[in-house]
């Protein structure tokens, strides 16, 4: 993803793109990650969260999720 990319709509308006509002629960470590990247990269967090998901959508990354389970 570019963080110096500074590029994006005006305060109030929407790009091109349409944007839908969700509700997510997120950890507490995510929000603080993303809100001190958001310093650094000047854009709203909620905006930088956005970007990187956009990011991974473009590049068809997938989740590793895995489960370790517990061993008796």
């Amino acid at each position: 993803m570019d963080h110096n990319n500074k590029s994006r709509a005006p305060r109030g308006k929407q790009s091109s793109r349409s944007k839908k509002q969700v509700t997510i629960n997120l950890d507490q470590e995510i929000i603080d990650y993303f809100k001190k990247e958001s310093e650094e990269a000047n854009l709203p967090y909620q905006t930088l969260i956005n970007l990187y998901l956009l990011d991974c959508v473009h590049k068809n990354k997938k989740p590793n999720i895995t489960w370790e389970t517990k061993k008796d």
